[in-house]
């Protein structure tokens, strides 16, 4: 595998490390690996899906963009269909194929927005479709049997169902904690580790469709409260204390991290696009006052 491979879960484990301070998601600017020489290696290519380091015998990462002119397919039948880059089978695709060759994990970058991305690691390369001229990916190495004809379509079904819910719940997190900066919508904390991505519309509904403007970035405390419908946000982004709590007297947390919140106003994206849907917390509210009443 070449002396630069043993680095290849230490890459791993940095960006999923950086990802996780950030709310699982991280920018072009920290995709670049300190190395032991002092010098650094990039873990995305500029202009190119497929980051294929000199220093290393294989790829480390590929891009999944939802404005690329390729045809990426997200889980079928339980496995991410990658497709290769244009042109000769091999160039960029054949670092791609050595890491399949040689069972080596890599990084699956899902770009969110510009320069922001969310890493999925370790996600191995289970086949190589020349015909089809795709690459087949699982985040999971418990379904790898699935590249082979064998897998039945049941197993396939719910290979496929997990995977999707894998892949999607991370890019939902990552988009909405990146969309407010990192930072809990009521209470301003800032570390990442502590932040949920929270839906106004729950996702076990119909209607609780993975975008931005249906989640909150929520601390953990905040985030039980709104489940429970302790704490509501009407549709004009004011933050609701159920009564009960706001006459209890129990210590720092109750007071400050819940009461003290009691008529603040939410931290909202910049973009309008991402902002909570009005119509979503109108209805979700009516639930906290329901249970208020």
């Amino acid at each position: 595998m070449g002396n630069a491979e043993p680095l290849r879960e230490e890459i791993i484990s940095f960006v999923l490390d950086r990802a996780s301070r950030n709310g699982d998601f991280v920018t072009r600017a920290e995709l670049s690996f300190p190395m032991p020489n002092g010098e650094t290696m990039p873990l995305i290519d500029r202009s190119r899906g497929i980051r294929n380091p000199r220093e290393m015998a294989a790829t480390i990462s590929v891009v999944s963009s939802p404005d690329s002119p390729y045809a990426d397919r997200e889980m079928e039948d339980g496995l991410f269909h990658y497709s290769y880059r244009e042109g000769s089978i091999n160039g960029d695709n054949a670092k791609l194929r050595r890491a399949h060759e040689l069972n080596l994990p890599i990084i699956l970058l899902r770009k969110i927005r510009d320069g922001v991305y969310v890493p999925h690691a370790p996600v191995f390369v289970v086949a190589d479709l020349m015909e089809k001229r795709e690459f087949l990916l699982t985040l999971d190495e418990s379904v790898r049997f699935l590249a082979s004809s064998n897998a039945s379509a049941p197993e396939r079904r719910y290979a496929e169902r997990i995977m999707k819910q894998r892949l999607h719940q991370k890019d939902f997190r990552g988009r909405v904690i990146a969309a407010y900066q990192t930072k809990c919508a009521i209470c301003r904390l800032s570390h990442g580790e502590l932040l949920d991505a929270a839906h106004i519309t729950p996702d076990s509904d119909e209607l609780g469709v993975p975008v931005v403007s249906n989640g909150l970035s929520l601390c953990k405390i905040h985030h039980a409260a709104y489940d429970k419908n302790m704490l509501g946000i009407s549709p004009d982004y004011e933050v609701r204390i159920d009564h009960v709590l706001l006459e209890e007297v129990d210590g720092p947390m109750l007071r400050h991290g819940l009461q003290d919140m009691h008529g603040s106003k939410l931290i909202l994206p910049s973009r309008r696009t991402d902002q909570p849907d009005r119509d979503r917390l109108a209805q979700r509210f009516s639930k906290f006052l329901n249970r208020a009443s």
